[in-house]
């Protein structure tokens, strides 16, 4: 158990894919609102980008000494890039944002007051509570609320916002799948956890929209609801496994 629930070291992950006109002003908002106390650093992770995103983030190197920045060959999506910015991390806890500015960085402190690091498996994600989203992205949301409270009794009223914060540790005991962002709250419960819901602000995008379609994003929640079903009656958490270790003596 740990002591205390203070956050003093911190990875920001920002998953990006054709962002070179939102990520250097998201990275000075987020350089601008964030405490000086803590020891942070700015992982952005390019997904692949086939605009100039990945020319704006050596610029952004060059100005700050805490980026660090990961380039994928191909675009893997967004769960793989959170994950290749994860493993690269070097501090315990991880905070996960967008790269289109519509997370605003001025919520991150909220999030961080709320985390309890004495607490297994705790998880705070951001509630979008007035979305600037189309009619269509609202009802798609709505349904996805309803099924997974339906087969999970999920009532994470938001668990598609991607400000989220947990600790390292966690996630890399946590089964790995693609699009596995939209389902941390059902996993981080199976395992025993805690999730706290905290109301965030959501601003309409820098520039650009988005990448995904309304019906990309039902066709694969679909399919990734079934593997979940499947994947929450069969794991365990490995904190929670009972076990003794017994040690032959060797004759010397």
């Amino acid at each position: 158990m740990r002591k205390t629930n203070k956050i003093e070291d911190l990875s920001i992950v920002i998953p990006v894919y054709n962002e070179q006109n939102n990520i250097a002003v998201l990275v000075n908002e987020i350089k601008k609102n964030l405490s000086s106390s803590i020891k942070y650093e700015i992982i952005i992770v390019d997904d692949g980008s086939t605009d100039n995103t990945l020319k704006e983030l050596k610029l952004i190197c060059k100005r700050y000494e805490d980026i660090i920045v990961i380039k994928h060959k191909k675009n893997y999506g967004q769960s793989i890039s959170i994950r290749s910015g994860i493993l690269s991390s070097k501090k315990d806890f991880i905070l996960t944002l967008d790269g289109d500015g519509q997370n605003d960085p001025r919520d991150i402190q909220k999030l961080l007051n709320k985390f309890n690091d004495t607490k297994d498996f705790y998880l705070v994600i951001g509630n979008r509570t007035k979305r600037n989203d189309t009619f269509g992205k609202k009802l798609a949301s709505r349904l996805a609320f309803f099924l997974r409270q339906l087969i999970f009794a999920d009532k994470t009223p938001d668990t598609g916002c991607a400000m989220k914060v947990f600790r390292k540790e966690d996630f890399l005991l946590l089964p790995f799948f693609n699009h596995i962002h939209r389902f941390f709250p059902i996993l981080f419960r199976n395992y025993g956890g805690t999730v706290y819901s905290v109301s965030v602000s959501h601003r309409k995008r820098f520039t650009g929209y988005s990448k995904y379609t309304n019906f990309q994003r039902a066709l694969v929640g679909i399919y990734d609801l079934i593997g979940v079903v499947w994947l929450s009656k069969r794991s365990y958490s490995p904190r929670f496994i009972e076990e003794k270790k017994f040690i032959s003596n060797k004759e010397k």
